[in-house]
């Protein structure tokens, strides 16, 4: 597969949420490509996996963070430069997804049975964890040294679901998805012009709907809605990931980029 960007080296890449299946690939293409990869997310077996795969490599750092946790959040960044690393790239990736709450056997209920309880936790994490770790940078990094924050949205950003294609299926979408994922471009366009002044970028990217082990059925109802008529092999979406972090994306702020084979075009 080719690789759109491949020399990353003068990037150190803070990503949350690094160990689920988009996640753990851009730590394995950044790392391909010679940047200084930081990665994060909550303590279990996605973390010991990543932690497995790459801890013997000295461009690889892990720390345990839950970005819901205004605590933790508001020492990251100092626990990292304390450790002689500068990250000038930051990746508010880590969220609450439908193919999470599968996997941990949680229930998907109609929109009227939906629990505030579980509203907020997917707000807590997908759009005041990027609010808590942006504002964070902006005490600890912005104005220091030139940065770019990429905010992690989804082709449900911008564009309704079409609701039937989960229909018998073990997922479907849900409100608070969404609802966050529209929130993350808005927290990018106010940021990007708050922090021009102060050497920082910061752009959104969309990525479709991306192939993890989905059954062929799914794969045929959602290629129906997209222009190149399949769903996305992870890599594909770190190419265009790969493009944001690098040089070549400077002249970039405020942006939000799909990546979606054409869902969002029709």
């Amino acid at each position: 597969m080719p690789e759109a960007v491949s020399d990353l080296r003068e990037r150190t890449i803070f990503i949350t949420g690094s160990g689920g299946v988009l996640g753990s690939t851009y730590v394995r293409r950044m790392l391909a490509a010679s940047a200084r990869v930081i990665a994060s997310d909550l303590p279990g077996a996605r973390a010991d996996a990543l932690q497995a795969q790459h801890g013997a490599d000295p461009q690889f750092r892990f720390y345990p963070l839950d970005v819901a946790d205004e605590d933790a959040v508001g020492g990251i960044f100092e626990r990292i430069l304390a450790d002689g690393w500068q990250p000038n790239v930051v990746l508010n990736n880590a969220a609450i997804t439908g193919e999470l709450l599968m996997g941990a056997g949680k229930p998907f209920p109609d929109f009227a049975d939906t629990s505030l309880a579980d509203w907020d936790r997917t707000l807590r994490t997908n759009l005041t964890g990027a609010f808590l770790v942006a504002r964070q940078m902006d005490r600890d990094l912005v104005g220091r040294w030139p940065v770019t924050l990429i905010n992690v949205a989804s082709m449900y950003a911008l564009n309704g679901p079409h609701h039937a294609i989960y229909e018998g299926m073990p997922f479907r979408s849900f409100s608070a998805y969404s609802t966050t994922k529209a929130g993350l471009h808005g927290l990018t366009l106010w940021l990007a012009g708050y922090w021009a002044d102060r050497g920082a970028t910061v752009n959104t990217i969309a990525p479709g709907a991306v192939f993890n082990g989905h059954s062929e059925e799914f794969q045929r109802r959602v290629g129906e809605l997209i222009m190149l008529k399949r769903m996305a092999q992870p890599d594909e979406i770190a190419d265009a990931m790969l493009f944001l972090c690098s040089a070549a994306a400077g002249y970039m702020t405020g942006q939000l980029v799909n990546v979606d084979g054409g869902f969002s075009a029709w």
